[in-house]
């Protein structure tokens, strides 16, 4: 089960980040998680959000380029090696992580981590076998 993960392309100026964050806020659209990417020029913000549909609506209306992406949300144990005990398993079965990025929506013992891999399919079969508890969007978007 996958999530749906919103690309955004911003110019690195100062204020572009607030102007998108804001419409998004106006419209009602909660940010869960996200991670910017940059350069001296342009940045890349992936985010997940409470409403995929009406994001994507509202920032290509504003005039944004935005992409959906395919990504996995994995709960996972939230002590010291948690998150290496995952990334030796994708090692270990030949699974390259493209991008990795952790969110906080709630207390509790597990931290939650947004995987881009280049094999979605078999890191799901891999987390599966190896007790990763992989979240739904809507369990993602219920923290």
């Amino acid at each position: 089960m996958y999530v749906k993960q919103i690309s955004v392309f911003l110019e690195n100026t100062t204020g572009t980040l607030a102007a998108m964050t804001g419409l998004l806020g106006k419209n009602g659209i909660d940010l869960i998680a996200m991670s910017i990417a940059d350069t001296e020029h342009y940045g890349i913000l992936r985010t997940i959000v409470s409403d995929t549909d009406k994001a994507v609506q509202v920032l290509k209306d504003a005039g944004y380029t935005v992409k959906l992406t395919d990504v996995l949300a994995v709960s996972v144990p939230d002590r010291p090696g948690g998150l290496n005990d995952v990334l030796e398993a994708l090692a270990d079965e030949e699974i390259g992580i493209n991008y990795v990025y952790s969110f906080v929506r709630s207390t509790g013992n597990h931290a939650m981590v947004i995987f881009r891999v280049n094999n979605l399919e078999a890191a799901e079969r891999l987390f599966a076998k190896h007790n990763v508890q992989v979240l739904s969007q809507e369990q993602v978007r219920g923290l």
